[in-house]
C-alpha cells in the first residue's frame, strides 16, 4: 500500500509540473512546503485576440440582454437600444410629467437669454442660438440615456467654435461662408461623436484630463467674462483676439471715449442682481427656481427700460433683430467639396471632442447622484446624430451644459422629456416672441454669460488637485495660462500634451521600491511606507510597480541595478555580509514584452557577474506564460520562480531570515 501510495504521489507530481510548468524543488522533512507558481493553460490565437477586442471595446458586454430572446423581442430590444425613449416611455406617467413640466419651463426661461448671449460668442445672429436649443434637444430625447442633461450651446463650445472659425473666415466681411463653414463644422463634430460610439472608442475622451479639463475651463471661463466687457461696457471698437493681454490693452484704450456709461449702468445694475440671485439658490436649495427664472426677468426689464427711454439712442447697444421663425434646412449649406470642407472638418473634430467630454462628464455626474447607468457609447451616438440633424437645421453645436442641467436636476426632472418641455418653448418664443427681443440691450447678455460662467471657475477642485497631485496640477495650471494668455485652442493643446506627458512619464519611469520585512510576519512592504520593516541580511527585496514593456524595460533595468549599488555600498561601508539574493517581487507587473525579457536576460547576466542569484516572486499569469515561452525559467532556474516573497526569502536564506 505504502509502494502504490508513492507511485500515486510521483504521478501526482509530475502531471502539475507538465501542467504548471512550475519550477519542482525537493524538500526534506521539516522544511515548510514551497507553493508552485502556475502556468494559466494555452489560449488559442484566435480566442486571445477576439477576448482582448471584446475586453476592448465591448467591456460591457452589450449583448447581454439579446441572449436567449426569440426574434420578435431581440428586434424589440434592438428598437430600444437605439431609442431608448421606447424603453422608458412603458412607463411613463402623469406624475413624471409633472416634475419634467416644471423642469423644463424652468430650464427655458435660463436657456432662452443664454442662447442669444452664447450665439454671439459663436460670432452668429441671435436666433442661431435658439435654433440650437429647439431641434436638437428633440433628437437627444429620443436617443439619450441620461435623465438629467439639458441640451444647448454652452459657452465652452461657442467661444472655441467661434475662435476657430474667425481665424478661417471673417464674419463681419463674409458672414454667408463663415455660416456655412459654422455648419460645416457642427456635421463633423456630429460625425466625430457618432462615429466613436459606433465603433465604441469612447475610451478616448478619457485621455484629457480631470485636471486639464478643470484649467481648461476655469481658463475659458475668464476668456470669456472677458470678452463679455466689449457690451459690458459698450466698447464699439475690441479686438478681435482671447488672450488677456489683447483684451485689456484694447479696454483701457477706450476708456477716455469708448465707454458708455448708460450701457455699465445696466450691465451692473443687472450683474448684481444675477448674482444674488445666484447667491439665494445656493443658500436655499428649495429657491433653485429664483437664479433659473432671473436671466429671463433681467432681459424683460431691461429690454423694456431701453424702450420706453430709448437708451438705444444714448449708445446703448441693442440686439436690434432676431429673425423670426423655426429653423430653415441648411443642408445645401454645408460645405461637402473645396478648401473650406478640410478646415471645417477640423474644427467639428476639435469642437466635438470638447462638447463631447463636457457632456459625458454631466452625464456621468448626474447619474451617480440618481444611482442609475449611463451608456457612454449610446451618448455619444445620441450627441452626434443631434449635431448631424443640427447642422443640417441651422444649429451649430450643441451639448449638455452644467447649469441648465444642475437646475434641471433641481427643478426635479424625472425623463429626457424637460427637454421636449424646454424645445416647445424654444418653439414659440422663435414663432411669436423673437420680435419683442428688439430692444434688448447687449450688457444685459453680457451680464447673463458673466454669471453663467463664473461657476466654471472651480477653486475647490484646483485646491485639491494640487493637494493630491502635483503633475495633475502642471496640467491644470498649464491649460488656465495657455487659455488665458495665448487662445483657447492653445490652451486645450497644452492640455492635451501635458495630459499625455504625464502617461508617458509615468510608461516611462514606472516607481520601483525596496521591501522589508514587517517584523513577527512573513509580510514584505515598501521601507519608505513603513519604516519599521527590516531588510534580510544577504537578500535585496525589489518591487516593480508596473507591466515591463519596450519603454521602460531598460530603465527598471538599471534602476534595479542602481538600487543593488548603492545596497552594497551601504553594506561595505558597515562591514555587513554582502548581497547574495536579489528577489524582483512581480505581482504588480500585469505584462511584458520581448523588449522586458530581453532586460531580464540582461538583468541576470549582470547579477552572475556579481555572484548574485535573480529570484522572481509570484510572476502573473501573462507574464509566466512568456517567461517559460522564452526560456528565460530555464536560464534563471525553475527553483527560482516563487509565489510570494515570503517563499522566495526562506528558501533562498532560511537562517537569515529568521535572525531578521
Amino acid at each position: 500500500m505504502a509502494s502504490v501510495h508513492s507511485n500515486n504521489e510521483e504521478l501526482e507530481t509530475k502531471e502539475m509540473d507538465t501542467r504548471s510548468m512550475s519550477s519542482s524543488r525537493n524538500h526534506s522533512q521539516g522544511t515548510p512546503y514551497i507553493h508552485k507558481v502556475g502556468l494559466p493553460p494555452k489560449q488559442k490565437l484566435f480566442k486571445e485576440f477576439t477576448n482582448t477586442i471584446k475586453e476592448t471595446f465591448f467591456s460591457d458586454d452589450p449583448l447581454r440582454p439579446f441572449k436567449h430572446q426569440p426574434k420578435s423581442r431581440k428586434f424589440i430590444l434592438g428598437v430600444q437600444a437605439i431609442f431608448p425613449i421606447f424603453e422608458w416611455g412603458r412607463g411613463y406617467n402623469l406624475l413624471k410629467f409633472k416634475g419634467d413640466l416644471i423642469a423644463g419651463l424652468t430650464i427655458a426661461s435660463l436657456c432662452i437669454p443664454q442662447d442669444i448671449g452664447y450665439s454671439k460668442l459663436a460670432n452668429l445672429a441671435p436666433q442661431y442660438g435658439l435654433y440650437s436649443s429647439f431641434v436638437p434637444p428633440l433628437i437627444y430625447a429620443i436617443m439619450g440615456s441620461s435623465r438629467d442633461i439639458a441640451i444647448g450651446p454652452v459657452a465652452v463650445v461657442s467661444l472655441l467654435l467661434g475662435t476657430l472659425l474667425r481665424n478661417e473666415i471673417d464674419p463681419n466681411t463674409n458672414p454667408v461662408d463663415y455660416r456655412r463653414l459654422a455648419f460645416t463644422a457642427t456635421f463633423f463634430a456630429g460625425i466625430t461623436q457618432a462615429t466613436l460610439g459606433i465603433l465604441r472608442m469612447g475610451f478616448l475622451i478619457d485621455f484629457l484630463s480631470h485636471a486639464a479639463i478643470v484649467g481648461f475651463m476655469g481658463g475659458a471661463a475668464i476668456t470669456i467674462a472677458l470678452q463679455q466687457l466689449k457690451g459690458f461696457l459698450g466698447i464699439k471698437k475690441f479686438t478681435k483676439k482671447t488672450d488677456i493681454v489683447s483684451v485689456m490693452q484694447s479696454v483701457f484704450q477706450s476708456a477716455h471715449h469708448g465707454w458708455n456709461w448708460q450701457t455699465m449702468v445696466i450691465g451692473a445694475s443687472f450683474l448684481t442682481f444675477l448674482l444674488f440671485a445666484k447667491y439665494i439658490g445656493k443658500k436655499k436649495k428649495n429657491l433653485f427656481w429664483v437664479p433659473a427664472i432671473a436671466p429671463l426677468i433681467s432681459v424683460i426689464l431691461s429690454t423694456f427700460f431701453v424702450y420706453i427711454t430709448h437708451a438705444e439712442k444714448n449708445g446703448v447697444e441693442i440686439v436690434r433683430h432676431i429673425e423670426k421663425g423655426i429653423n430653415p434646412p441648411s443642408v445645401n449649406e454645408i460645405f461637402f467639396t473645396g478648401d473650406y470642407l478640410a478646415k471645417g472638418f477640423k474644427i467639428g473634430v476639435v469642437a466635438g471632442m470638447i462638447a463631447l467630454t463636457e457632456a459625458i462628464a454631466i452625464g456621468r455626474t448626474f447619474a451617480t447622484m440618481k444611482d442609475y447607468q449611463l451608456d457612454g457609447n449610446k451618448e455619444m451616438v445620441a450627441l452626434g446624430t443631434m449635431n448631424i440633424v443640427g447642422s443640417m437645421t441651422s444649429c451649430y453645436v450643441s451639448t449638455g451644459s452644467f447649469s441648465r442641467s444642475a437646475v434641471n436636476y433641481m427643478a426635479g426632472c424625472q425623463t429626457a422629456v424637460s427637454n421636449i418641455v424646454m424645445s416647445c418653448v424654444v418653439f414659440l418664443t422663435l414663432k411669436f416672441i423673437t420680435p419683442l427681443f428688439k430692444y434688448t440691450p447687449n450688457a444685459i447678455l453680457a451680464a447673463i454669460i458673466i454669471s453663467a460662467v463664473i461657476n466654471l471657475i472651480d477653486f475647490q477642485a484646483a485646491i485639491l488637485i494640487w493637494k493630491i497631485d502635483k503633475f495633475d496640477f502642471v496640467a491644470c495650471m498649464g491649460a488656465f495660462f495657455g487659455v488665458i494668455f495665448a487662445s483657447v485652442e492653445i490652451g486645450l493643446l497644452i492640455a492635451v500634451s501635458i495630459s499625455f506627458a504625464k502617461i508617458l512619464l509615468q510608461v516611462t519611469r514606472p516607481r520601483t521600491a525596496i521591501l522589508g520585512k514587517i517584523p513577527n510576519t512573513t509580510v514584505y512592504r515598501n521601507i519608505q511606507q513603513y519604516p519599521e520593516a527590516s531588510k534580510v541580511p544577504g537578500v535585496m527585496i525589489v518591487r516593480v510597480d508596473s507591466a515591463i514593456y519596450f519603454s521602460n524595460s531598460n530603465y527598471i533595468k538599471e534602476r534595479i541595478l542602481r538600487w543593488l549599488a548603492d545596497e552594497e555600498e551601504l553594506l561595505k561601508e558597515a562591514y555587513l555580509p554582502s548581497i547574495e539574493f536579489l528577489v524582483v517581487e512581480m505581482s504588480p507587473v500585469t505584462d511584458i514584452d520581448t523588449s522586458g525579457i530581453h532586460a531580464l536576460e540582461e538583468l541576470h547576466s549582470s547579477l552572475q557577474k556579481r555572484d548574485i542569484q535573480l529570484v522572481l516572486a509570484n510572476p502573473g499569469p501573462v507574464v509566466i506564460d512568456k517567461i517559460h515561452a522564452s526560456h528565460v525559467a530555464n536560464l534563471i532556474g525553475e527553483d527560482r520562480i516563487f509565489l510570494t516573497v515570503a517563499e522566495a526569502v526562506s528558501s533562498c536564506s532560511p537562517k537569515l531570515v529568521e535572525e531578521a
